[in-house]
C-alpha cells in the first residue's frame, strides 16, 4: 500500500511539473490604421461627446416601443439563434469530454471465476472445482501528460468552446440589426403606398379635369393620355408597394420566429427616428476587439497555437499507467477479510522512432492551420474596421443629403401647385402640369428613401461597433 501511495505522489508530481510545448502566443497588431478615416466624407455629424457606445444596451438604444418588443420576440423565437446556442451547448460538451482525459478514470470491477479441471492423484482421476472471485478499483492506460499534449489539446477544445460563444453572441447583434432593418424597411413601404395612393387621387383629378376639357374641345386627346400615364404610373406602384410591404412582413415573421402582432407593426417611419442618435464619430480600432466575431477569431488562433503544442508533444515519449487496488478470494464469503487484498501497477512508455513522417506532418498541418487562422483574424480585423468605416462614411453626410432631400421635395410640391393653378387658368400648357406631378412624385420617392437610409445607417453603425448584447 506504501508503494502505491508513493507511485501515485510521485505521479502527481510528474503530471504538474509537465512540460508545455505550444508556443508563447502573443496577439498579433492590428492590421488596420489605430484611428477611423479622415476626409470630406467623414464630417463630424453630432457625434462629439456621444454617449452611444457598444454597452449601450439595445433597449436604451430603440427608442420605439414597437421596435423593442418585436426585437425581444426575435431574441426568444429566432431559430437561427436557438441553433447557434444549441452550437455553445455541444462545444461546452466536448470541452468537458477533453478535460476529463487530464485525470486517471477510476473504474469499479467485479468478476466471478468458475472452473472445473481434472486431477490425477494416486492412479487416481478426479475433477477440481475452483470458484475465485474478485474485487478491485483500476485505473487503465492513463496518459501522463509529461509533454502538455492533453494539456493542449484541452485548451484547444476550450477556445473552441469560447469561439462557439462568441458566435452566438455575434449571431445575437446580427439578429437585432437584421429584425430592426425589416422593420424600418416595413415602415418605408408603407409610407411608399401612403404616398403612391396620394399621388393616385391627385392625378386621377387631374386626369378627370382633362377629361372634361376634352369633352368641351378645350383640351386634346394627347394631354388626356398625358393625364393618363401618371394615373396609371401611381396605380402601378401602389400594387407594387402593396406587394413589397406584404413581403416585408413576411420576412419580418421569419425573423421574429413567430408572427408579429399587429400593434407592433410599423405605418411609417419615426419622424423622431426609431432610434439614438448620438453615436461618435471617431472610433479607436482597438474597439473592434470587443466584437464577437473578431473576438471568435482569436479564440481559434489560440486553439490552433495549442494544436501545435499537441503535435509537438508527439514526437516525445507517451507515459502511460494502469493500476489496481482490490481483494480476491476463493469463497465469496472471504472476499472482504484481511489477506484478501492485491494491487497492481503497470507503468508503460512508448517512444515513436519511425513513423513515416506522420508526426512531422501532423505538426507540418497545425502550423499552416495556426497560418489560416491567423490570416483569418487578420481578415475580421479588417472587414470589421471597413464596416465602421463605410458607417462613418454613410453618417457624415447624411444630414447634408436629407436637407437637400427636403429642400428638393418641398421645392417640387410648390412648382407643381403653381404649376396647376397655371394649367387651371390656361396660363400654361399640361405639359408642365405633368413634367411637375412626376418631378414630386420622384421628390417624395428619393426623400423616403434618404430617410430610410439613415434610419438603417445608425443600426449599421451601432452593430459594426459591436452593439446589441446587452
Amino acid at each position: 500500500m506504501r508503494n502505491v501511495k508513493a507511485l501515485g505522489a510521485v505521479t502527481l508530481s510528474l503530471a504538474l511539473a509537465a512540460c508545455d510545448m505550444a508556443p508563447k502566443y502573443v496577439r498579433p497588431e492590428l492590421s488596420v490604421p489605430a484611428t477611423s478615416p479622415q476626409g470630406p466624407a467623414y464630417a463630424v455629424d453630432g457625434g462629439q461627446g456621444a454617449a452611444v457606445t457598444a454597452d449601450t444596451g439595445w433597449r436604451d438604444f430603440f427608442t420605439d416601443a414597437r421596435l423593442a418588443r418585436v426585437i425581444e420576440t426575435a431574441l426568444a423565437n429566432n431559430r437561427d439563434l436557438r441553433l447557434a446556442v444549441a452550437n455553445v451547448e455541444q462545444a461546452r460538451a466536448q470541452y468537458k469530454v477533453q478535460r476529463a482525459d487530464l485525470l486517471p478514470t477510476v473504474a469499479g470491477t467485479g468478476t466471478a471465476t468458475y472452473s472445473e479441471q481434472p486431477l490425477v492423484q494416486f492412479g487416481q482421476s478426479q475433477r477440481l472445482n475452483t470458484d475465485v472471485y474478485q474485487a478491485q478499483l483500476g485505473i487503465s492506460s492513463w496518459e501522463i501528460d509529461l509533454f502538455g499534449r492533453v494539456r493542449n489539446l484541452t485548451k484547444a477544445a476550450q477556445e473552441q468552446y469560447f469561439a462557439s460563444v462568441e458566435n452566438r453572441n455575434a449571431a445575437q447583434i446580427a439578429l437585432i440589426a437584421e429584425t430592426a432593418n425589416a422593420w424600418l424597411a416595413m415602415a418605408a413601404d408603407q409610407e411608399r403606398l401612403r404616398i403612391a395612393r396620394d399621388l393616385e387621387q391627385a392625378f386621377g383629378k387631374t386626369l378627370e379635369l382633362n377629361k372634361a376639357r376634352f369633352a368641351k374641345g378645350i383640351a386634346s386627346e394627347l394631354e388626356v393620355r398625358q393625364a393618363q400615364t401618371s394615373y396609371d404610373q401611381a396605380r402601378s406602384d401602389i400594387a407594387q408597394a402593396t406587394t413589397l410591404v406584404a413581403q416585408d412582413q413576411n420576412a419580418l415573421n421569419l425573423l421574429a420566429g413567430t408572427t408579429v402582432p399587429a400593434a407592433d407593426l410599423p405605418d411609417a417611419l419615426p419622424q423622431t427616428g426609431a432610434t439614438l442618435e448620438n453615436l461618435p464619430a471617431d472610433i479607436a480600432s482597438d474597439v473592434l476587439l470587443r466584437r464577437p466575431d473578431i473576438a471568435s477569431a482569436e479564440h481559434q488562433l489560440l486553439g490552433a497555437n495549442a494544436n501545435i503544442g499537441a503535435a509537438r508533444a508527439a514526437f516525445f515519449p507517451n507515459v502511460s499507467l494502469t493500476a489496481a487496488l482490490g481483494t480476491v478470494s476463493l469463497g465469496l464469503s472471504g472476499l472482504f477479510k484481511s489477506g484478501s487484498d492485491t494491487w497492481s501497477v503497470a507503468p508503460s512508455a512508448t517512444l515513436p522512432i519511425f513513423d513515416f513522417g506522420r508526426n512531422k506532418n501532423n505538426l507540418r498541418y497545425a502550423r499552416a492551420t495556426y497560418d489560416a487562422m491567423l490570416a483569418t483574424y487578420e481578415k475580421s480585423v479588417q472587414t470589421g474596421f471597413r464596416e465602421v468605416a463605410d458607417a462613418l462614411a454613410r453618417r457624415g453626410t447624411m444630414s447634408q443629403q436629407l436637407e437637400a432631400q427636403t429642400s428638393l421635395r418641398d421645392s417640387a410640391k410648390v412648382a407643381y401647385m403653381l404649376s396647376e393653378a397655371r394649367f387651371r387658368y390656361g396660363v400654361d400648357s399640361f405639359l408642365t402640369t405633368l413634367d411637375s406631378q412626376r418631378s414630386l412624385y420622384n421628390a417624395e420617392q428619393s426623400l423616403l428613401t434618404t430617410r430610410l437610409t439613415r434610419a438603417s445607417n445608425i443600426v449599421e453603425l451601432y452593430r459594426a461597433m459591436g452593439g446589441g448584447l446587452k
